[in-house]
């Protein structure tokens, strides 16, 4: 993780909105053979007892679930929009060009749950992201064969975070023209460069104390 200060997040509700809106995670760990595995998958986000716990699934019999049966010591990397900074449009063009990002890693010790933790995640997993009750998509909506079919494939899991860092790095290093004017080129892009700019003009008074 690149953790310099004026990059660093410390602000756990900015933290967790970043976190709320990009629950696609990538989960790493040794694997039983020693190289590394990983899986990526979406997960939910909790409060037990003022600790942070991430809940998903994964798919049985798989390097990664043999891995994690492992090894219960975890990174999650959760990742944000990202886009590349041109030192032309810096004041002082004499730098490097950068990349900006958002991005947040947390460390923690992972567990496999119950059939019963498994059917509830599966139940708030579906209803959370279909965010529609009358999509017809919905846990309820299932066919119990089909439930029950699926839940022998998968098995559900839970981490409890013991370290979180979070690297925002949105030019906050730059002079207040330059900190602008990376602001216009980015908002003249779409996707990923457009969705920078505007983080940066709502941490614009933050970043110069105006």
């Amino acid at each position: 993780m690149y953790k310099l200060p004026y990059f660093t997040e410390h602000e756990e509700a900015e933290i967790m909105s970043f976190l709320q809106s990009h629950p696609f995670a990538l989960i790493t760990t040794q694997g039983i053979d020693g190289r590394p595995v990983a899986t990526q998958v979406p997960v939910v986000f909790d409060e037990h007892e003022g600790k942070l716990v991430l809940t998903g699934h994964i798919m049985r019999q798989t390097d990664h679930w043999h891995g994690f049966h492992a090894n219960s010591n975890v990174l999650c990397v959760f990742t944000g929009p990202n886009c590349h900074v041109s030192a032309s449009w810096y004041s002082n063009k004499m730098s490097g060009s950068t990349w900006n990002y958002m991005t947040v890693q947390a460390q923690g010790q992972l567990s496999f749950l119950g059939q019963d933790g498994l059917i509830e995640l599966l139940r708030r997993l579906t209803n959370q992201f279909e965010d529609n009750p009358n999509s017809g998509a919905n846990f309820e909506d299932l066919e119990p064969d089909y439930i029950e079919k699926m839940v022998t494939a998968i098995e559900a899991f839970e981490i409890e975070v013991t370290d979180m860092y979070a690297t925002f790095k949105l030019s906050q290093n730059r002079d207040e023209a330059s900190y602008d004017n990376i602001i216009d080129q980015l908002g003249k892009r779409e996707g990923d460069s457009l969705a920078i700019a505007k983080e940066l003009t709502r941490r614009r008074d933050r970043v110069f104390g105006n």
